[in-house]
C-alpha cells in the first residue's frame, strides 16, 4: 500500500459534503465510546487507548493494501511517516480549536480532577 492511497481516497471524497458528514459522523461516535469510559479510566489513559486503536486499525489498513509482505515491509515506512503527519496535522488543529476554553478563569473547571485507574 503506498500511504498515499487512504489520503487520495478520503480527499477525493471527500468533495461530497455527505460523506463529509460521515467521516465527522464516525470520529465523534468514537468520541462518544471515549467518554463512555471516563467511568472506569481517567482521561489520559483513554486518550491512549483512542491513540492505541487507531494504530492497531491503521496497521490492518497498511496490511489489507499490501499484495504481499515484501510490499508490506516496503511501505511501513512511508505509512508510519504518512499517519503520523496526519495526525500531528490533526492534533494541531484540535489543539488550536480548544484555545477558547483558557479565556474563563478555570478552563475546563467543570471537569472532576483526573483520577487514578481503580486496581
Amino acid at each position: 500500500m503506498a500511504p498515499d492511497i487512504p489520503c487520495e481516497n478520503r480527499r477525493s471524497a471527500m468533495a461530497d459534503d455527505d460523506l463529509d458528514d460521515k467521516f465527522r459522523k464516525v470520529a465523534d461516535s468514537f468520541i462518544s465510546v471515549a467518554n463512555s469510559q471516563l467511568d472506569v479510566m481517567n482521561r489520559e489513559n483513554v486518550g491512549m487507548a483512542l491513540l492505541y486503536a487507531a494504530a492497531r486499525f491503521n496497521a490492518f489498513v497498511v496490511a489489507s493494501n499490501s499484495a504481499d509482505l515484501e510490499t508490506f515491509k516496503n511501505d511501513r515506512d512511508k505509512a508510519m511517516e504518512f499517519f503520523g503527519a496526519e495526525y500531528l496535522r490533526m492534533l494541531g488543529s484540535n489543539l488550536s480549536d480548544h484555545e477558547f476554553v483558557f479565556e474563563d478563569d478555570k478552563p475546563y473547571g467543570h471537569l472532576p480532577a483526573s483520577k487514578p485507574d481503580p486496581s
